[in-house]
């Protein structure tokens, strides 16, 4: 089968879709079959455990109100196991609930009703994320080392003194971006455009803020003096 390849993304990636709403589950389908990638579509959790137990997916795009095991939940267990790109599904619009996503590790969130040519845009735009930091981009720099943290990016791949961190995409890429310019300073919406590839909006502090707490949290280093990722207040974050 030939690869279809747009953007630096394989077009080929599974796409995990679990939504009750049956007409939206239906219409991402579409628009995403359209770009070449491949769909499995599920109207419940339990029905989609089956499928993440027993196949591989790249993404999976999660509704929060589900009929049986709720998005949050089904986020945790797919977090238990696996690192690929999760983006949440909502129809609240007053940040609770993207806060809470993101907490529990999902990589980003749409809220609804949204435009279908949007999200397959976000789509893209994590799996080229999880491509760039695979090393298929020609990165000739794979590793950094600081202070006992040892990062891979051509695995994609995280160690404190030794012990495996598992890191999402994002916290991944955040990790690497502050780490490849240690001594730097970034604003949030500078951390924004380069990690996420869009500009700065509204709730887009609550997103970095978030993916920064998780990661000094897998890091335990959540202390008033973190060792790692250190906050300049009113100017952004850096690793010293």
């Amino acid at each position: 089968m030939e690869e279809h390849k747009w953007e630096g993304v394989n077009s080929l990636s599974k796409i995990l879709i679990v939504d009750d709403e049956k007409e939206i589950a239906d219409l991402l389908e579409v628009f995403l079959q359209n770009e070449k990638f491949q769909v499995t579509k599920c109207y419940s959790s339990k029905e989609a455990l089956s499928y993440i137990q027993n196949e591989k997916f790249d993404l999976a795009i999660l509704d929060i109100m589900l009929p049986d095991i709720d998005g949050f939940e089904l986020c945790k267990m797919i977090r238990k196991k696996h690192t690929y790109p999760i983006i949440m599904l909502t129809s609240k619009t007053d940040g609770i609930d993207r806060v809470a996503g993101l907490s529990l590790g999902a990589d980003d969130y749409v809220t609804k009703p949204f435009l279908p040519v949007e999200l397959v845009a976000r789509v893209k735009a994590q799996l080229r994320r999880v491509q760039e930091y695979d090393g298929k981009e020609g990165i000739t720099l794979d590793t950094i080392s600081i202070m006992g943290l040892s990062l891979n990016k051509k695995a994609h791949e995280c160690k404190l003194n030794g012990k495996t961190i598992n890191l999402t995409p994002t916290e991944f890429a955040i990790l690497w971006l502050l780490s490849e310019n240690r001594g730097k300073v970034f604003s949030a919406d500078e951390l924004f455009l380069k990690v996420w590839g869009e500009k700065y909006f509204k709730n887009s502090r609550n997103s970095v803020m978030v993916q920064i707490r998780n990661i000094r949290e897998k890091l335990d280093d959540i202390s008033n003096k973190p060792t790692y990722i250190k906050t300049i207040w009113g100017v952004g974050y850096i690793i010293e």
